[in-house]
């Protein structure tokens, strides 16, 4: 399958090309150059990924090969049994949600699916879920807390649906009920943003009591484009509007928004898809071991104390 370039990545898509097309030609008079293109092949990667801007590490997130929460639902977990609905509108397809096992831990999961292809993604909005999406996550989060089953979300939305018809079902209720059932459910929960973390529809399923970042992923209030329309009426300023919004994970770790960031492979997450994977299990697992030990009331209490923490007033003198 032909692999998807960024801008920025067009010196490394120049140099695979010439690397695959020695390849077909390949005998022992190229091997020698063959491994000295490899090597500055992965040097260009080390180097480009090293040194992204807050607007690249933007388009890494919403890359076209990146995984997203299905990949993570069907290579992370040992089974998943999925839930459907929220018992009052219909299924929002935008947000999948069920029982799976991780190691020894039966748990409950919650993600937002972008989709795959252009059919999936129209089926899945994007992965913008409507007030019933939520509505479904809440029943889901219920069912862990009635169970004595952790948590876990993943997040990955440019945001949650902005149409009228998800106003005129309760968009801003839907999202709201969450947050304010989250902060004290009573069971532990990790939240991981895999791509894109976008304003209310991410953190509708983002209060947790570990919340956790892959090292090309954005978390903010707003897009840069949206931001940039609303401060510039320009969007193509969304470059200079990601420099402001510091929504890439080593700022957000800064102002403790977040509890760790999980590094990607050289390149992205998007070239080594099975490497990400494993060790997003390798994290999520070290996060159970730890949350499960600790007791209800005092998981609460963190819960209470890490949310009422949050936000840094700078003074300029």
């Amino acid at each position: 399958m032909r692999k998807f370039y960024l801008e920025f990545e067009k010196p490394i898509q120049m140099m695979e090309e010439k690397i695959e097309d020695l390849k077909k030609h390949l005998d022992s008079d190229f091997s020698v150059e063959l491994r000295e293109m490899e090597r500055k092949l992965q040097y260009m990667l080390e180097m480009t990924y090293k040194n992204l801007t807050p607007w690249q590490i933007s388009l890494v997130a919403r890359h076209p090969d990146r995984p997203i929460f299905s990949d993570y639902r069907d290579n992370l977990f040992d089974d998943f049994l999925e839930i459907h609905g929220d018992r009052n509108f219909r299924d929002d397809p935008a947000i999948i949600t069920g029982f799976a096992t991780l190691g020894n831990y039966r748990c409950v999961v919650i993600g937002e699916e972008k989709g795959k292809g252009t059919k999936d993604k129209l089926y899945r909005n994007f992965g913008m879920p409507q007030p019933e999406g939520y509505r479904k996550a809440l029943r889901a989060m219920k069912l862990a807390e009635k169970f004595g089953l952790p948590l876990l979300t993943f997040v990955d939305t440019a945001g949650a649906y902005p149409g009228m018809e998800g106003e005129e079902r309760g968009q801003g209720e839907a999202i709201a009920r969450n947050l304010f059932e989250m902060s004290a459910l009573k069971t532990p929960i990790i939240a991981t943003v895999i791509g894109e973390g976008g304003s209310g529809g991410a953190l509708a399923i983002a209060v947790a009591d570990k919340v956790l970042m892959l090292e090309n992923s954005i978390y903010s209030v707003i897009s840069p484009e949206s931001c940039a329309s609303i401060l510039w009426r320009d969007a193509s300023k969304g470059p200079r509007a990601a420099e402001a919004l510091k929504l890439t994970a080593p700022e957000l770790l800064k102002f403790g928004v977040i509890d760790e960031i999980i590094p990607e492979p050289i390149g992205g997450a998007h070239r080594h898809p099975e490497e990400m994977i494993a060790t997003v299990r390798k994290v999520l697992l070290r996060y159970l071991d730890e949350l499960t030990r600790v007791s209800i009331p005092k998981l609460l209490q963190a819960r209470y104390q890490r949310f009422r923490g949050l936000g840094v007033v700078q003074i300029q003198e």
